[in-house]
């Protein structure tokens, strides 16, 4: 018997939902399994093939195609095209992915080159847009801070305490938030006038964002916004707005771009302080030292394991 997976419904309004809802008790038991799988998996079916389908429904490639005409498709094509369709008007992760998938299909090498031309186009607005007339303000707030904190939730907490250790390097005192619900709270205390926020807040303003941002206002504190909203809420809050892009809107998020412009941060702190960074990093050096053993350890241990 066929295991029907379930990676996420297709929308109400779907043309494929109401055919099926409409036709499923007239269809053989055959079709049935393969309408029934498409049904539960309408994100994953955007990349299988006829055969994929087949062999996860227990059917073969012709059946596939058989049962989606019988719904009135003229193929798996068609489709495809209607369950991404479906989703354009959507922006959950899944629905992005959905169509993300939709455009680059099962080609690996059109993946790939998505994210090379995503990452062009960041670059060049990184160059040349409102992020590089901003940056020196950005760089004046930073440099004063007797130190910065790092908001960044969900996937971009990983990117939020990578520019944090970076900060560390260079001898900035730091302090990263990225804590959600209740737990950012005890976060939140820590902040203090003197600081400087570096956010990292994107698409629709959300609960510990906005928390965020009405303490760092209560606390005068200057806030530095990388977003891909800069007309929402928050931004109208931020001392300084980086409209950072996260790969085409509706799709997929890619966040190399906001990668690229806390380098430009990182660098150019580091070149306005050369002095803190350079003896940060002696420092770094010189505790790197201690933690390696002495060549007379290390034989000395060898000859104790022979």
């Amino acid at each position: 018997m066929t295991k029907t997976r379930r990676n996420g419904p297709a929308p109400a309004r779907d043309l494929f939902t109401q055919r099926h809802a409409r036709c499923r008790d007239r269809l053989s038991p055959a079709f049935k399994r393969v309408t029934d799988y498409i049904a539960a998996n309408p994100i994953e079916v955007l990349t299988l093939s006829a055969l994929d389908l087949g062999r996860a429904t227990g059917t073969s490639d012709a059946t596939v195609v058989r049962a989606v005409q019988a719904l009135g498709f003229d193929g798996l094509h068609d489709l495809r095209s209607e369950l991404a369709s479906a989703y354009r008007e959507r922006s959950a992760p899944a629905d992005n992915l959905a169509r993300t998938w939709a455009e680059v299909g099962e080609d690996t090498e059109a993946a790939m080159d998505k994210v090379i031309a995503s990452l062009t186009d960041a670059l060049a607005a990184l160059r040349d847009g409102p992020v590089r007339r901003a940056m020196p303000d950005a760089l004046k707030i930073l440099h004063v801070a007797d130190r910065i904190a790092v908001f960044g939730v969900g996937p971009t907490a990983h990117i939020a305490a990578y520019f944090a250790a970076r900060l560390r390097r260079k001898g900035r005192r730091q302090l990263v938030l990225d804590q959600m619900g209740p737990a950012l709270a005890d976060q939140l205390l820590e902040l203090q006038r003197g600081d400087a926020l570096v956010m990292l807040a994107y698409g629709k303003p959300y609960p510990e964002a906005e928390a965020t941002i009405f303490e760092a206002r209560r606390l005068q504190i200057p806030v530095i916004l990388l977003t891909d909203a800069p007309d929402e809420k928050p931004a109208r809050s931020a001392t300084v707005v980086l409209p950072v892009p996260r790969g085409r809107s509706g799709q997929v998020a890619l966040h190399s771009a906001t990668v690229a412009c806390l380098e430009m941060l990182l660098l150019g702190l580091a070149t306005t302080d050369r002095e803190t960074a350079a003896t940060a990093l002696a420092e770094l050096e010189r505790l790197r030292e201690t933690t390696r053993p002495t060549r007379r350890a290390a034989r000395t241990e060898a000859d104790t394991e022979e």
